[in-house]
């Protein structure tokens, strides 16, 4: 009983709350209403909720169809982050490498590729030690390093990419 007044208060209030006026479209839903024995949804007063539009810099390879598409076509220059789970160093530079690539507002985007699932791509693109970066621009590697950067360097090493 004391869970069912609960909720009726919650509802309430969230029901009864004016929605922010913005310029994102509204979705409407529904409201709760309990009942001795059942709970059902009824058709209520709009209610709104506003999303924004999430912008990713950063995604991981699926495969290599996926790698095909995302960054060998890409009109975007690409950077390649090649790693594995058990490197240590990979895990320094990855977070590192994804806040510099998103400080370029889309100017370039970064992949991130997991060695031991895509043992092909780490061969073909001649991966002999983790981390390995690459910077891909028309689909052609036009840079390279392996290891840690600090962000200074790895800004430069953006800045030549993007041009």
């Amino acid at each position: 009983m004391a869970q069912r007044l609960l909720l009726r208060r919650f509802l309430a209030s969230v029901v009864s709350r004016k929605p922010p006026q913005g310029r994102w479209a509204p979705l409407t839903c529904r409201a709760l209403q309990c009942s001795p024995g059942h709970l059902t949804t009824t058709p209520t007063q709009a209610r709104s909720i506003y999303t924004t539009r999430v912008c990713t810099t950063t995604f991981n390879i699926q495969d290599g169809p996926d790698f095909q598409d995302r960054v060998v076509n890409s009109e975007t220059p690409v950077v390649v982050d090649f790693h594995a789970q058990w490197c240590g160093p990979c895990k320094i530079l990855g977070p590192r490498l994804e806040k510099v690539v998103a400080k370029q507002h889309g100017k370039v985007v970064m992949a991130k590729v997991d060695i031991d699932d895509h043992t092909d791509l780490a061969l073909e693109y001649e991966v002999s030690a983790v981390p390995t970066v690459l910077a891909i621009k028309n689909g052609d590697v036009v840079d390279k390093f392996v290891g840690i950067k600090d962000e200074d360097q790895l800004e430069a090493f953006l800045k030549k990419l993007i041009g």
